[in-house]
């Protein structure tokens, strides 16, 4: 559990504003399952989708904003924390309320097994364009987002001399020095070797293997290699990239000229969970406003309008995405892990 914060201290880490969408009148509607919540008092979020630090702060601005319902943050990898819920669900001990994931093929799966709530979030209605209709109305709905770009380590590269494009991370000069996470424990990953395969075919990563790079698990893997001094490039999501360049450290994202992976993350809220009213008013507050102006704030892509950018980052319209749909990951993403393995051997 979290120690409780007061709301000064919440805006302190830029968390909550004083004057809270869910405190207004327009908001009265919620109070039943407000007070529900604070009946039940606690929640348990299973998530893949932000660093354990920026998780941490979620379920603290969640408590600072609804006193009395606090949150157990469980933080791992998409595919890992993906195997976690399967086996609650197999053993029947019902532990998560909220599942965010990394990869949006895992709540088609999750349906199929009837494990996620019917509910409809109010604040569902306030999902920006270009991300309404990437879940399914009633169960699950897009979160979070970020982009997976190239990275480079700015006291070993100089912007000139970082790769310009995906092909570039086997480029002769980057043999023993680039950096990925793993696609069969990170979300993001799994996706940015499924558009690879798609653009390039499997060849790319024949022609990457050669260059032996360092292979992590988690997405955020590369970042901390680069960071060390043990790797100059890596492909990286772009939010924590952007989030350990804002602590001082020497990480500059690229923006690859052939596209960069729009990655969703979704969340839903679990048919057994032991806290549904507390997991359904923390659903609403993952589609608040609050909570996507605190994804702007520590890097990550909000998924509603109208919130401010911080400096550094590119607005999703002036970037070139490559996108897939859930078909495409669901079916796609176990091919590659499987192909992953064959050709690095783990």
């Amino acid at each position: 559990m979290f120690k409780l914060v007061t709301r000064r201290q919440a805006m302190a880490l830029g968390a909550v504003s004083a004057v809270s969408m869910f405190s207004r009148p327009a908001r009265a509607d919620l109070a039943p399952l407000i007070d529900a919540a604070r009946k039940e008092g606690s929640l348990t979020w299973y998530i893949a989708q932000i660093d354990g630090e920026t998780a941490e702060l979620v379920g603290k601005s969640f408590t600072a904003l609804f006193p009395g319902v606090t949150v157990t943050v469980m933080r791992t990898t998409g595919q890992v924390a993906y195997e976690r819920l399967l086996n609650d669900l197999k053993n029947s001990v019902p532990n998560c309320d909220v599942f965010s994931s990394t990869d949006i093929s895992h709540y088609p799966a999750l349906m199929a097994k009837k494990a996620l709530a019917n509910y409809v979030p109010q604040n569902a209605a306030g999902l920006a364009p270009a991300f309404q209709g990437l879940g399914l109305d009633g169960y699950y709905y897009p979160t979070t987002s970020t982009l997976h770009v190239l990275g480079y380590n700015t006291q070993k590269v100089t912007a000139a001399e970082a790769p310009k494009n995906w092909p570039d991370l086997y480029a002769p000069q980057w043999k023993n020095q680039a950096a990925t996470g793993h696609p069969a424990f990170s979300g993001y990953t799994g996706q940015w070797v499924l558009a690879m395969r798609t653009l390039y075919g499997w060849e790319y990563f024949e022609k990457l293997e050669k260059n032996r790079p360092q292979i992590g698990r988690s997405g955020l893997d590369p970042i901390t290699m680069m960071n060390a001094g043990e790797r100059k490039i890596g492909c990286v999501p772009l939010s924590g990239a952007l989030l350990s360049a804002d602590k001082g450290n020497p990480i500059a994202p690229v923006y690859p000229t052939d596209g960069s992976i729009l990655c969703i993350g979704p969340a839903a809220v679990m048919a057994n969970g032991p806290h549904p009213n507390a997991g359904r008013l923390f659903m609403e507050y993952l589609l608040s406003q609050e909570f996507a102006q605190f994804l702007a704030d520590n890097r990550v892509d909000p998924v509603r309008a109208g919130v401010r950018l911080k400096p550094g980052a590119k607005p999703i319209g002036d970037v070139k995405l490559i996108t897939q749909t859930t078909a495409q990951i669901a079916k796609g993403v176990p091919e590659i892990i499987e192909q992953w393995r064959d050709t690095f051997g783990s």
